[in-house]
């Protein structure tokens, strides 16, 4: 673990979308607020309410301090769109998100930022397959994700070998340059944001341990079919963008811009 204040970090921004958490929501807010206290340095935490179908927006308006922000929309959209519209608003150096929940321990948060800095990355994830990952993990969700592992290295080539944990980092200029080219909305988001990341030449993607404890969440058993469905739908989606039709590869002309404008993006 490094040492406090050796992050060079200016501000850190940490997105966390919440659907239907009422209950948990301060708590959840309190021990990211707990453990980003322990690493010296200036954060900010958003909170972005995903449908104000429930008390959670009230609730975590409750907290008193200066540090958190909690906004939302009256509409559920999705956990990408919600991660999206989190991240346009951020004003840190380095912008990143979290589960709410918190199936992920958030001191993670800590080692990912350590592995950030170890490795100068452009991204940093979080693993269930770091060999240093603790991980309780129910048999069908392990079985969903190795087969969805496979479907994305065979489709992306991904050197990481896992995409999908709610729980990532990103610098600024990475967010900046990609996330406007972002189209899904729920459950592909990770998977889009990570291969245009990689396709606009953002290759320094690593992984980091992570500790989860996987307690369930809003998803009743009998939505699981469908969200498999619709996950997979938007990966083969994210591929065809990508792959055939090119949509997210900037022109010539498109990267001479990027270049020209990289150090405005880096002051912001």
């Amino acid at each position: 673990m490094l040492p406090k204040n050796s992050f060079n970090i200016k501000l850190l921004s940490v997105v966390v979308p919440a659907f239907k958490q009422e209950k948990t929501i301060v708590r959840d807010v309190k021990r990211i607020i707990s453990t980003l206290g322990t690493l010296g340095i200036k954060y900010e935490i958003i909170v972005v309410v995903d449908g104000m179908l429930d008390g959670t927006y009230k609730k975590a308006f409750s907290l008193q301090s200066k540090k958190v922000k909690v906004i939302g929309y009256p509409k559920n959209y999705g956990k990408g769109h919600a991660i999206r519209y989190g991240m346009l608003r951020a004003s840190g150096d380095i912008i990143g998100f979290i589960d709410a929940g918190m199936d992920i321990h958030p001191a993670g948060m800590n080692m990912l930022l350590n592995h950030m800095n170890w490795y100068n990355a452009d991204i940093i994830v979080g693993s269930k397959l770091h060999p240093a990952s603790k991980v309780e993990y129910p048999l069908y969700r392990t079985v969903l994700s190795w087969g969805y592992r496979s479907l994305t290295r065979i489709l992306f080539g991904f050197k990481i070998r896992d995409t999908q944990v709610g729980l990532k980092f990103f610098k600024r200029r990475v967010v900046r340059i990609v996330l406007p080219k972002l189209l899904v909305k729920r459950y592909a988001f990770d998977i889009e944001m990570l291969a245009v990341s990689y396709a606009y030449g953002y290759k320094r993607i690593y992984e980091a341990p992570v500790e989860i404890n996987f307690k369930g969440n809003v998803i009743t058993t009998w939505k699981l079919p469908n969200i498999v469905y619709l996950m997979v739908w938007d990966t083969i989606a994210v591929f065809y963008r990508l792959r055939i039709l090119r949509y997210y590869q900037p022109s010539k002309r498109k990267k001479r811009s990027i270049s020209k404008n990289l150090s405005f993006s880096l002051s912001r």
